[in-house]
């Protein structure tokens, strides 16, 4: 599978951990199944949580504060991330990139976004790396600061078309300001919108697993009318939950041009098994626009459940960097 040379489209991997970046992950960049990869703080915590890799690490530096210690793992496992992508990146520098997160507590702070953010990027000292940043208002600041500079930038949390804008707004004028290369990826979630309304349009008889898709489009939409070929949408949240869909389902609905889908890795596995490897029918705007007024028509409105959810990722991934940094003393 390659729509790289037709219609600039990669599969990254949503997933990071340790043995995993010295084996499997070695495997899916060679056979070219995968051009880039993303983290989160969930992920990390998933990883330092259930890995044995990180034990000994963690005992050496142990008389460290807590989030010292949790930078120290995540920007080991970036770094080498980052080195195993290169040659992607040194081809194309489109490709290759791996995403590194900061601390989500910082999500209200805009210039502490932009220190931290500044921090991590010459600590890790790769340019095939994207400082990943939700979208907020202090975000959209951070966003074209750190682009201004020539810090490659992942714009993620992004759940409405309004805050697709003002991220696209934030990071052209970032990037026109570096006078640089810089790239940027705007991170859509796609699957927490049907989690989020299925049960509620079942009961009007209307079609399940479509509101996430639709609502990501029109976003996709939105973005691509900047025609700034350094940012490209990324869809995120791609993985399936229960049986009555295709674990590749989000993966096949979203093949778009000049796009990006991290997947998580048993999702990519997934989709690599369907040799389905087509491009995705785009729906147009003004079907996203129709789609959107009839669900208003029951009283659902996308962009209250947007920012709904905007309000429980933020604190999802809060909780799940004070849980990972509680348990890296009690290891």
């Amino acid at each position: 599978m390659n729509f790289k040379q037709t219609i600039n489209f990669s599969l990254w991997c949503d997933f990071i951990e340790r043995d995993f970046l010295e084996n499997e992950f070695k495997e899916i960049i060679t056979n070219e199944t995968i051009h880039g990869a993303t983290s989160n703080p969930a992920i990390f915590e998933q990883a330092i949580s259930n890995s044995d890799a990180y034990t000994q690490q963690i005992a050496m530096l142990q008389a460290n504060e807590n989030k010292k210690i949790y930078e120290e793992l995540a920007i080991s496992d970036i770094k080498r991330a980052a080195e195993l992508l290169y040659p992607l990146y040194e081809n194309d520098s489109d490709d290759g990139f791996i995403s590194i997160e900061v601390d989500p507590t910082l999500c209200d702070d805009a210039m502490g976004t932009i220190e931290e953010g500044t921090r991590l990027h010459q600590a890790i000292g790769y340019q095939n790396v994207m400082i990943k940043i939700p979208a907020t208002e202090a975000g959209y600041v951070a966003m074209e600061n750190l682009t201004s500079m020539g810090i490659n930038v992942n714009a993620t949390l992004i759940f409405t078309p309004a805050q697709a804008i003002k991220c696209a707004q934030a990071l052209s004028s970032g990037i026109e300001k570096s006078k640089k290369d810089t790239k940027a990826v705007i991170s859509v979630f796609v699957s927490r919108f049907d989690r989020e309304l299925d049960s509620k349009l079942k009961t009007y008889g209307l079609e399940t697993m479509q509101a996430g898709i639709i609502n990501a489009t029109k976003c996709y939409h939105e973005i691509s009318k900047f025609d700034n070929q350094n940012i490209r949408t990324l869809f995120a949240s791609t993985g399936v939950k229960g049986d009555d869909f295709a674990p590749s389902y989000y993966v096949e609905k979203l093949i778009y041009p000049h796009s990006v889908n991290t997947a998580p890795l048993a999702t990519i596995k997934e989709y690599m098994k369907t040799d389905n490897f087509v491009i995705s029918n785009v729906p147009t705007e003004l079907e996203c626009d129709e789609y959107t007024t009839k669900l208003k028509g029951f009283s659902v409105d996308l962009d209250e459940v947007g920012n709904k959810l905007l309000t429980d990722g933020l604190e999802a991934f809060k909780v799940s960097f004070a849980q990972m940094l509680k348990k890296l003393k009690n290891r």
